[in-house]
């Protein structure tokens, strides 16, 4: 098999790991450094950057707690990242050279939360045939409620009736720059009430993301007469929009608020993505759903993908040594 080597990534890395992330088929804007130092306070970064000679050919976002590393736990996805001109036994090859990577540095374990397929801008589960040979552990497996835009998806009565409803009371849906109404007035307030948490974006933190993504992260605010009521923030890659926070106030279901909030961004806002991403209803680590959230996507047209998150010991590398015949 064909050397290559493995570094950390360093800051003088910046404008080489960005240009490979905008030139990667299974790549989005939260792999760009800018997203993802937003929060390096909270973690130890271990990115991964791998190179044949001089010329990088794949890269790892991650970060360390210990003798283990993460496909970065400050993102949604993650996993080894690399072009189209990357050919199955090359990524086993890459892939292993990681592994015997940290393994040599003792690191034990690497856990990696797989890119949910829809996200790839070509087919590339090169990496999930790679982690069947190396006795990946399965230890996690959560189900997206996901629209296929490419398709007709009628919606549900009760869904027709929460449009029908947002039509009657006048509701108005509005694209904002400033996320302080929906993070002050509706999200912060209802997950403090509903589950006793915080958004994962503080809202100085969101701001300067959008201030770096403005075409990638949306908010879109529903108001009767001028009061906000409901509002979503929307990641929005090449091919997928994907809802990152849905939150409204209590009379959402008089309103209509929501229902109506939705048929307008599926049908006006991102009726030329090829996908719509509801995100996950799970919870418990993937052990649970949320019925009552999964139906209420599923009734808008969603059906399940899942994303899958491995434990891979790092001396399993040696199981790749004679897999290419």
């Amino acid at each position: 098999m064909k050397d290559y080597s493995v570094r950390p990534y360093e800051a003088k890395d910046y404008s080489l790991w960005n240009t490979f992330i905008n030139e990667a088929k299974n790549a989005t804007f939260l792999f760009h450094r800018d997203f993802m130092e937003y929060h390096k306070d909270r973690f130890d970064d271990f990115s991964l950057m791998v190179f044949d000679k001089e010329k990088l050919v794949a890269i790892l976002p991650a970060n360390r707690v210990g003798d283990t590393v993460f496909s970065h736990q400050g993102l949604t996805y993650g996993g080894l990242i690399y072009s189209d001109k990357l050919k199955l036994a090359v990524v086993l090859n890459v892939f292993q050279t990681v592994l015997k990577f940290l393994n040599n540095i003792d690191i034990n374990t690497i856990n990696i939360k797989i890119i949910p397929s829809i996200y790839h801008i070509k087919p590339t589960e090169e990496l999930m045939y790679a982690l069947f040979l190396v006795d990946a552990k399965l230890y996690r497996r959560d189900s997206l409620s996901v629209i296929d835009l490419m398709q007709k998806n009628k919606l549900n009565q009760g869904r027709l009736e929460g449009v029908n409803k947002g039509i009657k009371n006048g509701l108005v849906v509005k694209e904002e720059t400033n996320f302080s109404l929906f993070w002050n007035q509706i999200l912060i307030p209802n997950l403090e009430k509903r589950h006793n948490t915080k958004p994962v974006h503080a809202l100085q933190e969101i701001e300067i993301l959008q201030a770096k993504f403005p075409k990638n992260i949306r908010q879109f605010n529903v108001y009767l007469e001028d009061k906000i009521v409901a509002g979503t923030t929307i990641f929005e890659s090449n091919q997928v929009a994907h809802a990152q926070y849905i939150s409204a106030n209590e009379n959402k279901n008089e309103l209509g608020s929501l229902d109506y909030l939705y048929h307008h961004l599926l049908t006006e806002v991102f009726g030329d993505k090829k996908y719509f991403d509801f995100g996950i209803s799970n919870e418990n680590q993937g052990k649970n759903l949320n019925n009552g959230l999964c139906f209420w996507k599923e009734s808008f047209g969603a059906s399940t993908i899942i994303q899958d998150f491995y434990e891979v010991k790092t001396s399993n590398y040696i199981l790749l040594d004679n897999v290419i015949l």
